[in-house]
C-alpha cells in the first residue's frame, strides 16, 4: 500500500501541470459562458498536451483528468462532482483538506481535497464574482447563490482559523411533494390532509424547527395547498420556495454592495408587499424586525399567511417571535406584543431532525389566545416514539384528544375531516 501514495501524488501533480498548460493555451478572448466552445477547446488542447508529454495514462485516467481540468476551468473544481450528485444535500469545505457532505440527513467525510488555501479562494471568487460580491480581509464573510439556486456561505481567514470555509445548501431542482415527505417519514397522509384543510381554511401558520430540520421544504409543501386562484407574494433572503400556482410574485432581499450601500432587507419587502394586493404572504424565514410587519399583516386581513422560524419547540417559537418584534425597535409593552402574536398566529408546525437523520413533524400546536399575560397553546398532535428498528426511530403523530377551536372555521368553509382524526368523534 505504501508504494501507491507517491504514484497517486505524482498523478495529481501531472494533472496540475497539464491544467496550467491548458489554461495557458486557451484563447484569452474566449467567452467562458459559451460552455460548448470552451469544452471543445479544452479537450483539443488537453489531447495535444498529453501527446506532447508522452504520458502513459489509461483511458479512464485520461477521461477523469479531462473532466477535472474542465471542472477547474469552467466549474467549481473539486466540488463539481458533489454538486452533480443528487443524493448530496449539503457540502461543507473545512479548509483545503477536509470536505464533508450531508446525505440522507447524515454527515460523511469525502475524499475530495483542494491543492491549498489559494485553490479554495479561487473557487469562492468564482462563485461570488458573477453577483458582484467580493471576499477579502476587509469583508471576510459572504453569502451568495449558485446559478441553480443553491445557497452558499463563505468565511475566510483571519476569521476562520482552518483556512477558507465554504458551506453549500443545495437546491432541489424539483421540489419535494407531499408524497415525498410521506415517503421520508416526515408525516402521515392523514396529517397532510389535516394541514391542507388548515391552509384552505386560511389559518396563519408558522413552521418552526432547528437548523437543517427541513422547515423550508415543509413550508413549500404547505404553500402547494394554496388554491390556484389566489395572488401569492413570497419574500425571501435567497429564493428557495418553488410554488406551482399561476399567480405568484417572488421578492428577494438584497445585500449591500461593495461600498456598503443598496441593501434591501426582508423587512422593507414585507412592508412593500402589503401594497401589492396579496391574498397570501409567505415569508421564507422571520429572523428579525420583519416579524412585526408579518404579524400585523396576519392581523389585518392577510389570513392564510405563512413563515418559518428557528426554534426548539412551539413555545420557544412564540418567545422567538416576541424577541423578533422587539428587534423592530418599537416600544411596545410585552403584553401588547403577546396579544399581537396570539391573535395573528393560529398554528405552529414544529419539525425536528431526529438522531437517525430523518426529519419529522413533532408537534402541530394551536394558539388559543391569551389568559392573563400568557399565550395559551394546545398541542393538537404530537410525535410519540415507539422504538428503534435497524437504527431508525419508529413512532407516529398521535392526536392529543383536544378539539381545536378552529374546527368551527373548517365547518363554516365546508371542509370536513375524518371523524376520528382528533382522537374522538367531533
Amino acid at each position: 500500500m505504501m508504494s501507491q501514495t507517491p504514484v497517486r501524488e505524482s498523478l495529481r501533480e501531472v494533472k496540475f501541470r497539464i491544467q496550467s498548460r491548458v489554461i495557458q493555451d486557451l484563447d484569452p478572448k474566449l467567452d467562458l459562458a459559451n460552455q460548448v466552445e470552451v469544452r471543445r477547446q479544452i479537450e483539443e488542447i488537453f489531447g495535444r498536451v498529453i501527446d506532447e508529454e508522452g504520458l502513459a495514462l489509461t483511458r479512464a485516467e485520461r477521461v477523469r483528468m479531462l473532466e477535472q481540468i474542465t471542472d477547474e476551468i469552467i466549474g467549481l473544481g473539486p466540488l463539481e462532482p458533489l454538486l452533480r450528485d443528487e443524493t448530496v444535500t449539503e457540502i461543507m469545505v473545512n479548509g483545503p483538506r477536509q470536505v464533508y457532505i450531508e446525505r440522507n440527513g447524515r454527515l460523511e467525510l469525502t475524499n475530495v481535497v483542494f491543492q491549498n488555501d489559494e485553490h479554495v479562494m479561487r473557487i469562492i471568487d468564482r462563485i461570488i464574482a458573477p453577483i458582484g460580491r467580493r471576499v477579502d480581509e476587509s469583508s471576510p464573510m459572504v453569502d451568495a447563490r449558485l446559478t441553480d439556486g443553491s445557497r452558499v456561505n463563505a468565511i475566510i481567514p483571519p476569521l476562520s482559523l482552518i483556512g477558507p470555509v465554504i458551506t453549500i445548501r443545495k437546491f432541489a431542482a424539483s421540489p419535494f411533494t407531499v408524497d415525498d415527505l410521506i415517503r421520508f417519514g416526515t408525516s402521515t397522509p392523514e396529517m397532510f390532509d389535516f394541514l391542507r384543510a388548515c391552509v384552505e381554511a386560511r389559518l396563519n401558520i408558522f413552521v418552526s424547527g432547528g437548523t437543517g430540520s427541513g422547515k423550508t421544504t415543509t413550508l413549500n409543501v404547505l404553500s402547494s395547498f394554496i388554491p390556484n386562484d389566489e395572488r401569492i407574494v413570497t419574500v425571501e433572503d435567497a429564493a428557495e420556495l418553488q410554488l406551482r400556482q399561476e399567480h405568484v410574485v417572488t421578492l428577494e432581499s438584497r445585500p449591500s454592495n461593495i461600498e456598503g450601500k443598496g441593501a434591501v432587507p426582508i423587512r422593507e419587502l414585507v412592508r412593500n408587499c402589503l401594497r401589492m394586493r396579496p391574498d397570501r404572504i409567505i415569508v421564507g424565514e422571520c429572523r428579525g424586525g420583519e416579524a412585526l410587519d408579518m404579524l400585523q399583516a396576519m392581523n389585518t386581513g392577510h389570513d392564510g399567511s405563512m413563515s418559518t422560524g428557528h426554534a426548539n419547540s412551539p413555545r420557544d417559537m412564540l418567545a422567538r417571535l416576541e424577541t423578533m418584534v422587539l428587534m423592530a425597535g418599537v416600544d411596545l409593552p410585552l403584553r401588547a406584543i403577546r396579544e399581537q402574536v396570539s391573535s395573528a398566529v393560529d398554528l405552529i408546525v414544529h419539525q425536528s431532525r431526529m438522531k437517525d437523520g430523518t426529519r419529522r413533524i413533532e408537534y402541530i400546536t394551536e394558539i388559543q389566545g391569551m389568559e392573563g399575560d400568557v399565550i395559551v397553546m394546545q398541542d393538537v398532535f404530537l410525535f410519540e416514539q415507539t422504538g428503534i428498528v435497524d437504527g431508525k426511530i419508529q413512532g407516529r403523530l398521535r392526536p392529543t384528544g383536544i378539539r381545536p377551536k378552529f374546527v368551527e372555521k373548517f365547518e363554516v368553509m365546508g371542509i370536513h375531516l375524518p371523524r376520528g382524526l382528533f382522537g374522538f368523534a367531533y
